[in-house]
């Protein structure tokens, strides 16, 4: 039998005790816990496997998807020192611009299975179903089975989701640790144990190493949370927050004080940062940077200076709403924030610790404190940043709708839930209309069967029990069906490049970012699947797909969108490999050098590559090229170390001249990959170490043609 809450409206959290000996752990795994009914771990297993099948569906599509981050794992699957360090190349010249977690998962599945695109993104997938598990775990031991079950299928629809658990980008790692910080707080405000306080700092220290400081977004509300309401004495509480701070500190900081001691001599350099030190990299260009919008080395800040927009898009209160964010996360959104301030109300004369009014405000909190960070942000913000919320989310309308079904007896309750069934039609309503072609009836009929729903939920509290189920079903269906939709697009298209984008064509317009970035595709493709992504980029041009074009303005991307297109629209009349909508030149940074070539791969042609295998084995690096994505490209297409001058903006001071100068004199590096610029080569901050370094080559060895490609032979000295 369940046991209720003390207000009588939910189910308890369950005991601490240890289940019988006797239980076997399969019996336990398949029937779940006695408390639950008989048909509550059926459903849940059934969910999970259907979120693995739905997420691996159409996976290799995306082929190495964004190419720095899947050369780094190449690289990492290839050397120890660079699996450590996270550098780009198995030489180890620079790391990518991020610490390296993210990267082990992926570097490790390489290393077991090869080079793939499976193998590269299934450990992402899996991320995603551990994240709908942990949320399962979360919501049921408070609000019941149903409530999990409803809380994993709002995760797995959310377009956001679907679009990172499915990409090599840190976020996916991100988002599963943030979720696993906010259960082992829940847990340890059930009882006050220390244990599972310790275990959210480990938690929060692993997130910093996969995307530095965005981990810490969430633990203001969640300090005070546990500092207000844990069961136990004021002293102990702050002597428990300090215990889980040096958790943290130990977690996160390892590698950290690892990478700060090494002499730098003998490491790659921090790719990101401007004086070779992750501290700097930490606390400024992916820091504060990130909120001024004072980036050293970007591409370039946002609205920077408390303007309202700039280059990454309009900042402000309704940012994540507008119609460059709106349809990756915001299906929901209001729902959520109107269950939140339901289910704190419900709540509201309980006891200091009770349990349920916690769970909403950890979810809420952190909800609330991440949504207000990335709406005013001025620096870089992609839209793919939003899957950190989509937990929070999921969560809230599991417990909310949970509670208030409870309480439909009620006509406040059954009111509020009809009025948030109401409010998520209309807002799916307004957002399915920003892509007018995309299933055009859809969004009449969410926006008719959600006033229905919402009607008859209205009456539930006098209607009887079919009535009511009734108007839950389809409340249910109309509230999803919107971001269900946008999902399934996701699901059924391959992504590539840094910048990428959920749903159907025009679901996005920052930068004209689409499935493939600014511009679109033109990224990297494993082998034998160059075939599948051409009818792929054909397919989307025609229903408009990856090229959606820029004017370059606000929100817009240099050397994106309309000159992308049309770079992708010549490559492909040309039959040069590696055309579609902005996609890149073979072997250069098309569109002038501008984003396209810093954002997405190159594809690589057979002479090309065979060029570079040659005798490669005696150098340290096959090649050099400016940028870490044009280096990237090549890297995976020869599987030897390529060396990214510059970093991925191609505007770090790494190598200097004269280090480059000294590896060509050693005979370490074989050949120089031509921009095709004119010798320049950063895409923000000071680019003159690239600049410097493309235009000494470029006056000092032969040149070399292999196809459409060019490359400077750096043994082969001009006469």
């Amino acid at each position: 039998m369940t046991t209720l809450h003390p207000t009588g409206r939910f189910p308890a959290p369950p005991t601490t005790a240890a289940p019988a000996a006797e239980e076997p752990f399969l019996r336990r795994v398949r029937q779940g816990r006695p408390e639950d009914p008989r048909w509550a771990r059926p459903a849940f297993l059934v969910l999970l496997l259907a979120i693995a099948l739905a997420y691996l569906w159409n996976l290799s599509a995306s082929g190495y998807a964004n190419s720095f981050y899947s050369a780094a794992v190449q690289a990492g699957s290839r050397s120890w020192k660079a699996f450590f360090f996270g550098s780009l190349d198995a030489a180890n010249a620079i790391t990518v611009d991020k610490p390296p977690a993210t990267l082990w998962p992926m570097a490790l599945s390489v290393r077991i299975f090869g080079l793939s695109s499976w193998a590269i993104l299934a450990p992402q997938v899996l991320m995603g179903v551990a994240t709908a598990g942990v949320l399962y775990a979360a919501v049921r031991r408070r609000f019941g089975a149903a409530a999990g079950l409803i809380t994993m299928a709002v995760f797995a629809l959310t377009p956001v989701a679907a679009l990172m658990f499915r990409f090599n980008n840190p976020d996916a790692l991100l988002a599963l640790l943030m979720t696993v910080t906010v259960y082992c707080v829940l847990r340890a405000l059930e009882n006050g144990r220390t244990t599972w306080l310790v275990w959210a700092g480990v938690a929060v220290g692993l997130a910093f190493l996969s995307k530095t400081l965005q981990a810490f977004l969430i633990l203001p509300p969640l300090a005070v949370l546990y500092a207000v309401c844990a069961p136990t004495t004021v002293r102990k509480r702050f002597g428990q927050l300090g215990l889980a701070t040096l958790a943290m500190v130990v977690a996160g900081g390892w590698w950290v004080a690892i990478v700060e001691l090494w002499p730098a001599s003998s490491r790659p350099y921090i790719g990101g940062s401007q004086n070779n030190s992750f501290l700097e990299l930490t606390f400024g260009y992916n820091g504060l940077g990130r909120i001024s919008g004072d980036e050293t080395g970007s591409v370039g800040g946002g609205g920077g200076g408390g303007q309202s927009g700039g280059q990454w898009g309009e900042t402000g209160i309704g940012r994540m709403f507008n119609s460059e964010i709106g349809s990756q996360i915001s299906w929901l959104l209001p729902a959520a924030l109107i269950l939140l301030i339901a289910g704190i109300r419900l709540t509201w004369k309980a006891k200091r610790t009770d349990n349920a009014r916690a769970a909403f405000l950890a979810w809420g909190g952190s909800l609330l404190m991440t949504t207000v960070v990335f709406s005013f942000m001025a620096g870089i913000f992609h839209q793919y940043y939003t899957v950190a919320l989509a937990p929070c989310i999921a969560a809230l309308v599991g417990m909310g709708v949970t509670v208030l079904w409870e309480e439909r007896a009620k006509w406040a309750a059954s009111g509020v839930l009809g009025a948030t069934v109401a409010v998520t039609a209309l807002w799916s309503y307004v957002l399915l209309g920003r892509t007018p072609d995309y299933l055009p009836w859809l969004r009449w009929a969410v926006l008719i069967g959600g006033l229905v729903g919402a009607v008859g939920l209205l009456l539930a509290a006098r209607a009887g029990r079919r009535l009511a189920f009734a108007a839950v079903g389809i409340g249910f269906v109309a509230s999803l069906a919107g971001p269900t939709a946008y999902t399934l697009s996701t699901l059924n298209t391959g992504h590539q490049g840094s910048i990428v984008t959920a749903g159907p064509s025009g679901a996005s317009t920052m930068g004209g970012g689409g499935r493939g970035g600014p511009g679109g595709g033109g990224g990297m493709q494993p082998p034998g699947q160059n075939s599948q992504n051409s009818q792929n980029s054909q397919a989307n041009q025609q229903d408009g797909g990856m090229g959606r074009p820029s004017t370059g303005g606000q929100g817009g991307f240099p050397g994106g969108g309309q000159q992308g297109q049309a770079q992708g629209q010549s490559n492909q009349q040309n039959g040069t490999p590696g055309g579609g909508p902005g996609g890149m030149a073979e072997g250069g940074m098309g569109g002038g050098g501008g984003m396209g070539g810093l954002l997405n791969g190159s594809s690589v042609s057979s002479r090309a590559k065979k060029l570079l295998e040659k005798n490669a084995d005696a150098y340290t690096w096959a090649a050099a090229a400016i940028g870490s994505q044009n280096a990237a490209s090549y890297q995976l297409a020869t599987g030897d170390p390529v060396m990214a001058i510059g970093g991925f903006n191609g505007s770090d001071p790494s190598p200097t001249l004269a280090q480059f100068k000294q590896y060509v004199e050693d005979g370490r590096i074989h050949y120089f990959i031509s921009s095709g610029t004119g010798g320049t080569g950063g895409m923000g901050g000071d680019s003159g170490t690239s600049s410097t370094i493309s235009s000494w080559v470029e006056d000092t060895f032969e040149k070399v043609t292999a196809g459409s490609s060019t490359f400077y032979d750096l043994t082969r000295p001009t006469s």
